[in-house]
């Protein structure tokens, strides 16, 4: 492990450790025997049904990927699958710096060059953030009415701001139409660099070069650098197809956390619907940021804050069901995953290594060259 790697573990261990000590603080007292209980009598079909999303969740994954191929070759989607799972796999082992693994995988399985697929990559990254986006501010706002019954947003405390009153769910509602309207903006900034990534690299050189002219030509190359990479959508359908998949994808992680939620039959979590548990979604997204290997944290520490505080579950339910859905939905893959990685015959650690060397090499060519490796030209 490198010193960087070393101190950033520390750091974020640090960080865990402060906010389970508020957590454990907060509730003072903790029922061992009722989260065994809790967990125990979970409905095994529920959990197993969740896992199956997720696992199609990974197929769909690798049907994306293979749309975005299209401009350099014609790839058969189970190729991609196995790169798919072991990535995903190396992600839930090796924490963050095994993001690199898949693309790096892929890049050797199709015979293509890294930064191909580092621009695929970012350019998944951003269908899921928008997909991700769209799907949580869309369900707060059609379903505003039940999402406001929740206990965490009924009983809170109306408060008051410049003489305007507000409530907890009053500003859920304000944020997802910020958000709407920065989808929107994001898309159409999107489009007008993918057409001619060299004008809007200048315009952007320009407008951040007033600031400083080091920061301006790093914003242009950056610019162009993600304009070509959106070459790797060939056309209109295919644009139609990756966003489409996109917003599937994140449905289905949401029936995975409803089928989880409804494992606990005996409980009010049984109760739940997906305009609920999408929620929990977002709280998991949001928490993954601050993430161990193996052991996770960010995302059940989020999750579980969202039960604690939102739906006003006791801490036993909360903690037992955090966990739950972080097995399922992200530690699932672990078992699939190692058993493909010994098919094709590969070394999660070794082939992390070498994807963040190949990763590092392909950054600074780009940074080397007045314009990033191109794809070839899409069709209009």
């Amino acid at each position: 492990m490198s010193k960087k790697r070393f101190l950033i573990t520390v750091l974020v261990l640090g960080v865990l450790a402060f906010l389970v000590y508020l957590q454990v603080r907060t509730w003072r007292r903790f029922d061992w025997h009722r989260f065994w209980m809790a967990t125990g009598n979970t409905n095994k079909f529920d959990l197993l049904a969740g896992v199956a999303l997720v696992w199609v969740d990974y197929y769909l994954r690798a049907l994306r990927w293979k749309i975005m191929l299209r401009p350099v070759c014609e790839a058969k989607t189970v190729d991609l699958l196995a790169p798919t799972v072991i990535g995903f796999t190396g992600l839930a082992l090796l924490g963050r710096p095994g993001e690199f693994i898949r693309p790096y995988l892929i890049s050797r399985k199709m015979n293509l060059t890294v930064s191909s697929q580092l621009a695929v990559w970012t350019v998944e990254r951003i269908f899921d953030a928008g997909a991700f986006t769209l799907v949580m501010a869309i369900n707060i706002l059609c379903f505003s009415h039940q999402l406001r019954q929740l206990p965490g947003f009924r009983d809170a405390p109306t408060r008051s701001f410049l003489g305007i009153q507000f409530t907890a769910f009053g500003l859920f509602e304000a944020f997802s139409v910020g958000v709407l309207v920065w989808v929107a903006i994001a898309g159409f900034v999107a489009f007008r660099v993918r057409s001619n990534p060299e004008r809007a690299s200048r315009f952007f050189g320009r407008l951040f070069g007033l600031f400083s002219a080091k920061l301006g030509a790093g914003a242009a190359k950056r610019v162009r650098s993600f304009g070509e990479g959106l070459n790797t959508i060939k056309d209109f359908r295919s644009f139609l197809q990756i966003a489409g998949l996109s917003l599937v994808i994140w449905v289905f992680i949401g029936l995975a956390y409803l089928a989880v939620t409804h494992a606990y039959s005996i409980h009010h979590l049984a109760h739940l619907q997906l305009q609920h548990v999408l929620l929990l979604t977002a709280a998991s997204v949001a928490g993954g940021t601050v993430q161990l290997p193996v052991v996770g944290g960010g995302s059940q520490l989020a999750t579980i804050g969202m039960l604690r505080g939102v739906f006003n579950l006791s801490p036993e339910l909360s903690i037992s069901c955090g966990i739950m859905l972080w097995l399922v939905t992200f530690m699932s893959v672990v078992p699939l995953g190692l058993a493909l990685a010994r098919t094709e015959h590969v070394s999660l650690m070794k082939i992390e290594k070498e994807s963040l060397e190949e990763g590092e090499k392909a950054q600074e060519e780009s940074e080397e060259l007045p314009k990033s490796p191109k794809l070839p030209k899409i069709d209009n």
